[in-house]
Parts: C-alpha cells; structure tokens; sequence
C-alpha cells in the first residue's frame, strides 16, 4: 500500500471498500463534511450508509471493479478535476478487505494510491492537537466520554470513534476546534502509525490472536505508540501498563498506587456510579456517572486526567460526565417488554464479559431486575480458541447463560464451536443452555425469558440483529 506522506486531503476524491465498517465509516464522514468527494461500496445497505449519503457520498451496493469508473464519469459532468491522473481515486481498505476483493484488484490494475483507514486516521490525526485513546478494552467508551466533555466545555472538537454517539448522532463529528479525539485501534498493529500530541492507554492484553502471537508482541506496539506520543496517560491498575510503559500521567481507581489522578469514596449502584476525584493530592469534587461497574469509572478517570490537562475545569468536565449515557452497543437499553429489559453489549474479550456482567449485576442486587440472563456469541475461531478456558469462567454473575454458535468474521472454521466452550462451561456454571442456530433463537429465548430479567446480548458479531425479533416474541407470549 502507498506510503502515509502521499495521502491527499486537498481535494483529490477517495473510494472506501467496506465504506459501511464502523471505522472507515467514521473517516468516510469526515472527509465527505470536507466537500471531498467521497464514494464507497458496501454490501450492506444500514443507518450508517444513509448518513454518509447525506452529506454527499456515493455509496455502490456491491464490491466491483466497475465502482471505480464513477469518477471517469463524473469527470466528464465537470464534477472533478479534468487531469486523469486526479481521477484515480485515493482506495481505502481495512484488514478486513482481502487481496482478491474485485474492487481492491480493480484498484491496483488501475493504479489508484491504495491506503489502509489507518493512514487516512494517522494524517488527520497530524492535522489537530490530537488526543488518541488506545487500549485492549475502554475505547470507544473513554473516546467518546473525551469528545463529549470537549463539546459541552465549548471546544467544538473533531471526533472519530468506534461506536454510535446520540450528542452527534453518529460515530464523527466534525469541529471548528483545534483538538482531534481519535480511538486508536491497535488490532491489526496499526497504532504505532499514530504520532497525538496526548495519547490515552487505558489497559493492555491479547485480544488478536490472528494476529499477535504473544502478549509481548502487543506490548511492542503500545511501546511504540507510547514513543511517538507527547504526552501519555496511561492506567497503571493494568499490571502491564504499570510495567511496560512509562506514562507522564497515571490514574488508578486504587488510591494507594500514587496515581496522579485517583478516586476515594466509591460508590457503585444499578444506575452507576459516584466517587470523589483527587488530582495530585488534591480533591477536586464528587463525580456521578450514569454508566455501570468499576471499568467504567476507570475510564472516566482517563477523561478527567485528559480533560484537565488541556486546561478544562474540573466542574465542567464533572457536569457533562454526569450526561453522558454512553455509545451504541455499550450496555445499549434497547427497551423493555412483558417486564424484560433488553440490552445489547459489544463485550466479546473474557476480561470485557467480566467487567460488564459485574456491571449488570448491580442492576439485580439493588432490586431492579431478579435475573441477569446472558446471551453470548463467540466472536472469532481464534479468539474463542486462544481464551476458551477463561471464557468459561467468565459468566460468574450472570444467573443463566445461553450460548450460540462462533461467529466467524470471516475465519475458516476450525474444531472449536459454541457447543464445546457450552460444554466446558458447565464445570463452572450451573445453569448454561447451547442453541446453535442463530435464526430460531428467538424463539427459544421466547420460552426461558421471564418477567424481572435482564436480557444482556453479548459479542461483536450479529447476535444483536435478533433483539428486535425477541422483544416481539416475548410480546406475543404475553398477549397469548
């Protein structure tokens, strides 16, 4: 793929394979709020798409070649520049996007400049006094939290995140502002493109088996990022944070690590959150989150010590963490029906299960919900392989679970499905119910569901298209 330095934001037109992908996605809108112009392709027609068509993308419902004529045609309407060479557009692909994709092949016969989304993320990210939030889990969350605590203290910032936000709709925004807040995926080892002027890391562990090998080659890469930042903050309750990196900034929920920014006074209830903020010794105020379990806090904390370094005041950041609900797909309400309240969590990493079962937990002890029913699909053959053990053990809190099968993206399947993790579960929880196909579970779930549960989907994968289905299923059961 072409270098990093040759990425043209100056008006030259960029195609997106996989525009639909929540990461490309987010770039895509940006660029296209500049008056680039933007297409892309996607097999899948969703919210996402129609915004990026709203503010001026051409988006083609399938990956062909022929998609990259449309700027040859639009240079013959006047609509680009004239010069052949300026009609090649700038390809953009994710690791998602494999060598023999038409389009991609297109791409390269062509000659278009070929850039993964992470050189087009690294060139913004030089544009602005840019904050990066990279991390194992937390991401999207403290990326989030951090733009919307810089759009209520009036800074107006420029966002990219990995999730859905209601306060601009989407999953970017742009700004007038000087200050970038970027999610630093670090997945495919990419991070290390990334130079912020402050970067976050919030913790560290083998999340990639596909394509890490050790934790220690994780490590690298946060080492490396770690090295391009001007200043990094970083959480040293994470073992690995606190041994291999050497932040400028420390926070910790643990008032006895000498953390720069710490808690006392921790309180944690079914709706969220309340603690007191200490700055280098010093109070500086309560702080109430609406978000669930002891992960989130920890994240919060990110955002104070992020907020309070570019100067913002510790009453207005305090004031917009008490707003905040949340991203889409982080423990997302999608309503309650026949008394079942039904949410939907992208958790899909043992440690994320741990952190937001727990979380949920809360809701049943204070007496808002009799069960917690965890609905889990396994995201990724390797993945599943790598943690089988400790996805085993992580379902401690939940009252019932109910596992479905692996869902592949895009792995080949291997020996290892749901129904050996349901199996190997068993030893460790009472209650665990394997149901394979996906589409009848619905139906299924209409049956075990009852009156006073949380019904909690969990995974990256497509587990929580059912919702819909299973809201209604529970609906005609009640009316039966």
């Amino acid at each position: 793929m072409s270098g990093l330095n040759s990425v043209d934001f100056k008006g030259k037109p960029f195609h997106f394979i996989g525009i639909g992908g929540i990461g490309m996605s987010a770039l895509a809108y940006i660029l296209a709020k500049r008056e680039i112009p933007i297409t892309g392709s996607d097999l899948r027609s969703s919210a996402i798409t129609e915004r990026l068509k709203v503010v001026g993308a051409h988006i083609f419902s399938s990956q062909e070649g022929r998609n990259l004529d449309y700027f040859f045609s639009a240079q013959s309407q006047n609509l680009v520049s004239t010069d052949d060479q300026d009609c090649l557009p700038q390809v953009i692909c994710s690791t998602a996007i494999h060598p023999d994709n038409s389009e991609y092949q297109a791409a390269l016969a062509r000659g278009c400049p070929i850039f993964h989304r992470s050189d087009v993320l690294a060139g913004l990210v030089a544009e602005y006094e840019s904050i990066a939030v990279a991390g194992t889990h937390g991401k999207t969350t403290t990326s989030s939290l951090l733009g919307y605590v810089l759009l209520e203290a009036g800074i107006d910032p420029t966002v990219v995140v990995g999730g859905e936000v209601a306060a601009w709709e989407g999953n970017a925004r742009v700004g007038e502002g000087r200050y970038l807040v970027a999610e630093a995926d670090e997945s495919d080892g990419s991070l290390v493109k990334l130079k912020p002027a402050i970067g976050i890391v919030t913790n560290i562990e083998l999340d990639h088996p596909d394509h890490y090998q050790s934790l220690s080659a994780v490590v690298d890469i946060f080492q490396t990022f770690a090295e391009q930042t001007e200043t990094l903050i970083g959480c040293i309750d994470c073992e690995t944070v606190r041994e291999t990196l050497q932040p400028d900034i420390s926070y910790s929920l643990d008032c006895n690590q000498g953390a720069d920014y710490t808690v006392t006074d921790i309180t944690y209830h079914g709706q969220g959150a309340k603690a007191t903020v200490w700055e280098q010794g010093k109070a500086l105020g309560e702080l109430n989150l609406k978000l669930l379990g002891c992960h989130n806090l920890s994240n919060a904390l990110a955002v104070i010590a992020a907020a309070r370094k570019i100067g913002i005041e510790f009453e207005v950041i305090a004031s917009a963490i008490a707003q905040f609900t949340g991203a889409k797909r982080r423990f997302e309400i999608y309503g309650e029906e026949n008394g079942i309240l039904f949410v939907d969590d992208y958790a899909h990493h043992p440690s994320e299960l741990l952190a937001t079962l727990a979380g949920a937990k809360l809701r049943v002890e204070s007496q808002q919900a009799q069960r917690l029913v965890a609905i889990f699909q396994p995201h990724r053959y390797s993945r599943t392989a790598a943690f089988l053990q400790e996805f085993a053990t992580a379902f401690k809190s939940a009252d019932l679970v109910v596992l479905t099968d692996v869902y592949s993206a895009g792995e080949s399947p291997t020996d290892i499905n749901g129904e050996q993790l349901a199996q190997l579960m068993t030893q460790y929880h009472s209650d665990v119910i394997y149901h394979q196909d996906l589409s009848s579970l619905s139906n299924r779930l209409r049956d075990i569901l009852r009156p006073g549960d949380i019904a909690l989907f969990l995974g990256a994968g497509n587990l929580n298209q059912i919702i819909p289905e299973t809201m209604t299923c529970v609906t005609e059961k009640k009316a039966a």
